[in-house]
Parts: C-alpha cells; structure tokens; sequence
C-alpha cells in the first residue's frame, strides 16, 4: 500500500505519494490549480494512473480549498492539520509555520508534530500569494523576476491594507516614474510586514519554519527572519507540506 496526499490550492494544486511506511516520497507534482479543480483533481488522478498504481494499491487523503473536488479520496482533512503534519515530517522540531498561500496566510504552533494553535489572515489577499501576482502584473515581471528586481531594489512605502487600493498606489508610484525594483522592494516588504504582524499576535516559539510558495524566495525567507528577530527555516519540499501531511495521515 502506499500513501498519496493531494492538496488543491487557490492557485497551485500539489499531490505526493509516500512509500508503505510513509518515511519516503516516492513522487511529486505541481500544477496550477486553475479555473475548475475537478479538473485539477481528474489530472492528478490520470497522473496517479501512469506511474502504475490502482485504486487497490493506494489510500488517498485530499486537502486544501478544493479538497471536495477529488471524489476518489478515501478522506479529507483540513489544511491546518496536513501543513502541521507536512512541516514536522519535513523539520521534526517544535515550531511556528508560516504558511503563506495563494489566497490566505496561516500561522500554525506545531508540538509534536500537532496543532496547539493557528491564525489565519483570510479576509483579505494583501500579504499571500495573490497580492504578489497581481503587482508583478501590473508591473510586467514574473514571479521570479519580481524577487530579483525587489533584491537591487530601495524600499518605498506601500501603505495599503487592500490589495485594489495598494494597486492604486503601485500604479500612482509607476506614474512618478518610481523604479521598478524600488516597488518591487516595497511590495515585498509589505507582505514580509503583514506575515510578521500576523505571526507576532500568536505566542509563537522562535523556531520558524516557512512553507508555501514563497520558501523558494532565499531573499523573502531572510527580510522574515529579520523582521521577526529569528531564524527561518525551509525546506526544498516545503511547499508540498500540505500534500506530504495529507498522505500522512492517508488510512
């Protein structure tokens, strides 16, 4: 038997298959998420198929915001719980993770590879993954490119809350002719800014750990551990934590 854990996020859907002891991952893939997770489901499952395993050979869990568009999943579980699990398995310490997604950023207390506490910032996409598409669009760079200009860039004030009205002061600072990297710089800081403020209103251990899209930045993961006085780990696989958690805890 072996373990396969899927987690269909806002905008990238991840899947991992464990070995039988669930010690080992013997797979990986990530895709976007796109407009119709069933579909991101169906592709996963097709993907399963052609590396040879059948439905007997395999437990399925599915997480993430579109967990109930993978119908062939034995169970589903919360994103908390499987990005607990997932971090643990990746760094086997006590910690905080910070979690920063597509739509939403969670802060997770994790003892024993358990849940002691969380918040979330989910009203709003300022300081996730989407505030930061959204600016490198309207700045015309790639993900990528948009830490590489915010790392020669001079911080400059982005004040906004909202990702519409901190939009508007992106497009205000293109207009005064207002470099590149300098907002790229200031639309980094500002996520590093809101993640930390949100990781400061938990008593949170000075043991960090960041997963999600953002652990492949080294720039983002060293303004964190600056702005919070500590230390942030991460891991080559740590955006798969909630996938690696779910087939965890596949049964």
């Amino acid at each position: 038997m072996h373990y396969i854990g899927i987690d269909i996020g806002s905008t990238a859907s991840k899947a991992v298959i464990l070995d039988e002891e669930k010690k080992n991952i013997l797979h990986e893939k990530i895709m976007p998420s796109g407009w119709n997770s069933k579909e991101t489901g169906e592709e996963i499952k097709r993907w399963i198929k052609s590396l040879g395993y059948g439905e007997d050979d395999v437990k399925i869990t599915a997480t993430g915001y579109g967990r109930i568009s993978v119908p062939y999943a034995d169970r589903t579980v919360t994103e908390i719980t499987c990005h607990a699990k997932g971090a643990h398995f990746l760094n086997p310490e006590d910690m905080t993770v910070i979690d920063i997604g597509g739509q939403d950023t969670k802060i997770i207390i994790v003892q024993n590879s358990n849940v002691m506490d969380f918040i979330m910032n989910d009203k709003c996409s300022a300081g996730t993954g989407k505030f930061l598409e959204v600016m490198a669009n309207r700045l015309g760079l790639s993900l990528q490119e948009m830490f590489e200009f915010a790392k020669r860039g001079q911080s400059v004030n982005i004040s906004s809350v909202c990702t519409v009205f901190a939009e508007s002061e992106v497009i205000s600072l293109m207009g005064k002719g207002t470099p590149r990297e300098d907002i790229a710089r200031g639309v980094v800081d500002s996520i590093v800014k809101k993640v930390s403020a949100l990781a400061n209103r938990k008593n949170a251990s000075n043991n960090y750990f960041l997963t999600g899209g953002f652990c492949d930045s080294e720039f983002t993961v060293d303004l964190l551990s600056q702005k919070l006085g500590g230390p942030v780990k991460t891991h080559k696989d740590a955006r798969f934590a909630g996938a690696i958690g779910a087939a965890l805890l596949a049964k």
